[in-house]
């Protein structure tokens, strides 16, 4: 088990959706302590935060002081600032050497995370991911709809499971003894193909050791995020059969969000500093072959050096493919030369905004030091559009390459300016 910091105290954040054991798990820590004084934090969006309760009593606590509700709010949106002030107020105290955060089953991790890591005496040691077996069989598994119901509620929580299982340190699998072992072999794939990095427990009634989810030291918010399946896919080129002779690309992009230096822009940057410059540099080479296994589900790179029209992609998204379980990647358009987005998909629910400025957009003599500084952009550069590109990894199930390539080709604009 690695060694406490002694100067800052470590942070486990336990996220996944309603269901999944995130309670149990934490009980079962909670009872097998090893020694650590645990502090535990537990969020739940309603006015009564049942879970408080139950961990007391399951997990034996008889100081309720060591349990510190936030109620009525997700601690990844309005109760961020909250959950800070608390853990700094608990670490102050002396009482704990470790701090563990139950996050609402409704919670996205990364910001969260994001918040964390602002806290000067403590420290994010790992970030654990419960899922629920059988309901990654019911989302994604077979050639079935993603969506149960077609609502926006179901849209969000499809979109909630994909961020649960793509941010995260440690991935729990629980209950697969509800699941056939030919059904977990479809889990395996489906969250090799999110998460293809992610270090994966599968148990049922959330039976883990304490020392996979406490003193770790396995968190890197860089490396966790790179190592989602889109992200990895964008970086390493993994491409269709389909797909135009390759060459390198890079993008320049903005380098402020929440005061960290992570280039991990997701579809809210208000906090964006424009005028900061940061190019990002992805080698990419042929994939041979058809990238899908005998589950059917593959990923590839649509690459484009044309910008799309707004209009045309705003019509197509309404008709968005159901066999895409994921897509993510950075785009511009005819009527916003100079301005990179990100688009991301998870199922139905569809997220485009501004990312920042491409570098062929900056001033001049701005433009050549970020050349100069970074040679490999040169031999990337396009005569007419810079570093300017439309390139996304989508991840799905049985694709249709060739169609959705030409369905998306059909959203781009004319380049006869």
């Amino acid at each position: 088990m690695a060694l406490l910091s002694k100067k800052k105290i470590p942070i486990t954040l336990l996220c996944g959706y309603l269901g999944a054991g995130k309670t149990t798990l934490l009980n079962r820590v909670l009872n097998n302590q090893q020694g650590y004084k645990v502090a535990v934090i537990v969020n739940d969006i309603g006015e009564v935060n049942v879970d408080a309760s139950l961990i007391a009593k399951g997990g034996n606590i008889t100081d309720t002081s060591d349990i510190v509700p936030l109620t009525n709010g997700c601690i990844c949106c309005t109760l961020k600032s909250q959950l800070a002030a608390n853990i700094e107020k608990l670490i102050r105290t002396g009482r704990y050497d470790y701090i563990l955060i139950e996050a609402s089953g409704v919670c996205e991790p990364m910001p969260i995370a994001q918040e964390l890591e602002l806290i000067r005496n403590g420290q994010v040691d790992n970030v654990v991911g419960v899922v629920d077996a059988a309901r990654l069989v019911d989302e994604f598994a077979g050639g079935e709809n993603l969506l149960k119901k077609d609502s926006i509620e179901e849209e969000d929580v499809e979109s909630l499971l994909i961020q649960q299982i793509e941010f995260c340190s440690t991935l729990v699998i629980n209950k697969t003894d509800l699941v056939s072992e030919a059904e977990l072999a479809k889990v395996r794939k489906v969250i090799r193909a999110l998460h293809p990095g992610v270090r994966t427990i599968e148990t049922h009634h959330g039976d883990v050791p304490v020392g996979d989810i406490l003193a770790t030291g396995s968190f890197n918010f860089d490396s966790v995020y790179a190592e989602a399946g889109w992200c990895r896919a964008l970086e390493e080129g993994e491409l269709g059969s389909d797909d135009d002779e390759l060459q390198e690309v890079s993008h320049e992009h903005d380098e402020h969000e929440e005061h960290h230096g992570h280039h991990h822009h997701d579809d809210d940057d208000d906090d964006d500093d424009e005028h900061g410059h940061h190019h990002e540099h992805h080698h990419e080479h042929r994939h041979e072959g058809e990238s899908e296994d005998e589950y059917g589900i593959g990923t590839f790179i649509y690459y484009r050096r044309v910008p799309f029209n707004r209009k045309k992609l705003s019509a197509y998204v309404n008709t968005w493919p159901k066999d895409i379980i994921r897509s993510k990647g950075l785009v511009w358009f005819g009527d916003e030369y100079d301005t990179a987005y990100v688009f991301e998909t998870s199922g139905r629910q569809l997220l485009c905004g501004p990312y920042g400025r491409w570098v062929a957009a900056a001033p001049a003599r701005e433009r050549d030091a970020i050349l100069a500084a970074n040679p490999q952009i040169i031999a990337d550069w396009d005569g007419q559009v810079g570093d300017r590109m439309v390139r996304l990894c989508i991840i799905g199930k049985n694709l249709d390459r060739k169609g959705l390539s030409e369905a998306l080709d059909a959203c781009l604009e004319s380049m006869d300016k």
